[in-house]
């Protein structure tokens, strides 16, 4: 099994890589770790001396297997950019907060690996937000993806924008708010959750709108069909504005009309049999806590 390890930080995720480098040394596995995150971890774990032969990487391709992240799930959104359409499946050691992507516990860490080695796992496919803009912007045509999110939101400004919002060509509305959110089911419970938006489960074929901080009053998320064209048009005092593909930033000038769609691919997320999205609900959000159930 060839594997790929990407992570953004050493601290914090120094019990966990040395964790899995152990259980990886004793098994018929080609490790590569990612070029940024070796260098990170090197001198502390002194790989050459204590663990088998691996390598690193910069870039990935269909050869790969596997790609694990350690780390929480902005870890996660961040492997993705190396993942793109490779089909790779990813799978998550959670050293961060929340975990809603990233699922593996330190303490699950051997148990985990030993189901994925014997193929008792399943996939979910996750589907992915697009977008084009009009004048192209240099910052946002390799990266043009994201599994989360996809957000517009004001900049150096504390006032309001305005959002011209169409589906498929019909005019929805204008929203004057702090900005709106684009979001795939999965990211439906991360921005778009705390925004007021409703929880989606992965394998629905929606979409999600949500204002942020509308000032329009009967303003609400809105779900759509995931084959809706969603084209926005921002104006506001300033000249330009933010978009946001789930970590990664971009400035746009007001002249700029975007185009979101669904990606032309899916991610692949590694779901193993002591997890499921109905039960990390319950877990991460606290689900059925109330003293009557």
């Amino acid at each position: 099994m060839k594997i790929a390890i990407f992570s953004q930080y050493y601290k914090g995720n120094e019990a966990s890589a040395g964790v899995l480098l152990n259980y990886l040394s004793h098994k018929e596995a080609q490790v590569y770790i990612e070029d940024h995150f070796y260098g990170l971890i090197d001198e502390h774990l002194d790989l050459k001396a204590n663990f088998k032969d691996f390598e690193t990487f910069q870039t990935l391709d269909n050869s790969f297997d596997l790609l694990i992240s350690i780390g929480g799930d902005g870890t996660i959104l961040r492997a993705i950019t190396y993942v793109g359409d490779k089909s790779i499946p990813i799978i998550g050691i959670n050293t961060g907060r929340l975990g809603f992507l990233a699922t593996i516990q330190n303490n699950q860490i051997e148990s985990a690996l030993d189901s994925i080695f014997k193929g008792d796992y399943k996939i979910s496919e996750r589907s992915l937000l697009s977008i084009e803009t009009e004048p192209g912007n240099k910052d946002l045509t390799q990266l043009n993806f994201a599994l989360n999110e996809i957000a517009v939101s004001r900049k150096n400004t504390t006032s309001m924008i305005t959002v011209n919002t169409h589906l498929n060509g019909e005019y929805l509305t204008t929203y004057w708010a702090d900005g709106l959110i684009l979001s795939t089911p999965t990211g439906s419970t991360g921005y778009s959750l705390s925004c007021g938006g409703p929880v989606i489960t992965p394998e629905a074929k929606n979409f999600v709108i949500t204002p942020i901080a509308p000032h329009n009053l009967s303003a609400r998320p809105l779900v759509i069909p995931d084959d809706t064209e969603i084209q926005l048009k921002v104006d506001g005092r300033e000249d330009f504005y933010l978009i946001s593909l789930d970590s990664r930033i971009a400035t746009l000038h007001n002249s700029t009309i975007v185009t979101i769609k669904k990606a032309a691919f899916k991610i692949k997320m590694i779901e193993l049999p002591s997890e499921s999205f109905i039960d990390t609900l319950r877990k991460k959000l606290l689900w059925g806590e109330d003293k009557r159930n």
